[in-house]
């Protein structure tokens, strides 16, 4: 069949038939893809991160703006991944995308028998509740040996902190008040600076040093971590747009440094010679320029 042949083909198809057959087109043996292929499940993990990140972003990006033009070509992107991930499974001839679909559809009509069932639920805190007990029950494990069991640990380390910390919330492991989970908070910090302090001055820092350091960071985050889930705040989410705020900053302090010195060779030349006193006024200026943006 000619390459003309096989694109009339698929453009005769809709929806998700004409990716499938995109993407079984790009896998064929004789005429598709030599990038697509090479790929294995395991290649291709980084781009499925990549792409839900940036399906994220379009999100907060729709939000903003109020276009969903970037969220649509985002979701599509996404979803290439699981049509790859079943193409290359399909082609080892261990299931297809029609049966990801079926057992994704299975488990949704298992997991919500208030909605194809006769269980009633009052909350949403029910719904969740009952999804994890069906879980487990799933899993054939009655008898849980761990609470923190399901937590996967390829997630962002945040967030599985925030997954770990609200697990253990559940059963009751929880400071008794506000006061006690800031002191603990603050008690993390107090540790960080003690180690700080027993650093010999002038001295570079010994592998053990810099363990405890970093323990001790690790310590200050976790604790972070759960002063952001008494306020039901997503920590992941906050410093994503912690980062942005910083990085929209930063830029209009550049875009001052252009205006102040046309002569610089380059950016970074004019940054060169800049004090700690011209850096502490071009942010105050830029954090009022992006303010008034906003």
């Amino acid at each position: 069949m000619t390459q003309e042949a096989i694109l009339a083909q698929v453009q005769q198809a809709h929806g998700i038939d004409k990716l499938l057959q995109v993407v079984a087109q790009l896998r064929h043996p004789e005429h598709g893809c030599p990038w697509d292929l090479k790929q294995t499940h395991s290649s291709l993990k980084r781009f499925m991160l990549e792409e839900a990140y940036e399906a994220v972003e379009a999100i907060d990006a729709t939000e903003q703006c109020g276009d969903p033009s970037a969220l649509k070509e985002e979701l599509g992107d996404v979803l290439l991944q699981v049509v790859l991930h079943s193409q290359l499974a399909q082609d080892a001839g261990t299931f297809d995308f029609q049966q990801v679909c079926d057992t994704i559809a299975e488990k949704l009509i298992r997991r919500h028998p208030h909605v194809f069932g006769n269980v009633s639920v009052d909350n949403a805190e029910a719904v969740v509740s009952n999804w994890e007990a069906i879980k487990q029950a799933e899993k054939g494990h009655p008898k849980q040996e761990s609470i923190l069991e399901g937590i996967s640990k390829s997630q962002p380390a945040l967030s599985r902190a925030l997954e770990t910390s609200q697990k253990a919330v559940k059963v009751g492991f929880e400071w008794p008040n506000l006061n006690s989970l800031w002191e603990c908070v603050m008690s993390e910090y107090q540790e960080f600076r003690a180690e700080l302090d027993a650093l010999q001055p002038g001295q570079p820092v010994s592998a053990a040093a810099f363990e405890r350091l970093e323990s001790e960071m690790g310590d200050i985050y976790f604790a972070s971590v759960n002063l952001a889930r008494h306020f039901k705040i997503d920590p992941e989410v906050a410093l994503t747009k912690a980062t942005t705020k910083f990085t929209q900053r930063f830029q209009a302090m550049e875009a001052l440094i252009l205006e102040r010195y046309p002569q610089a060779e380059s950016l970074e030349a004019a940054m060169a010679n800049l004090d700690f006193e011209s850096w502490d006024a071009l942010w105050r200026e830029a954090k009022q320029r992006t303010s008034l943006i906003q």
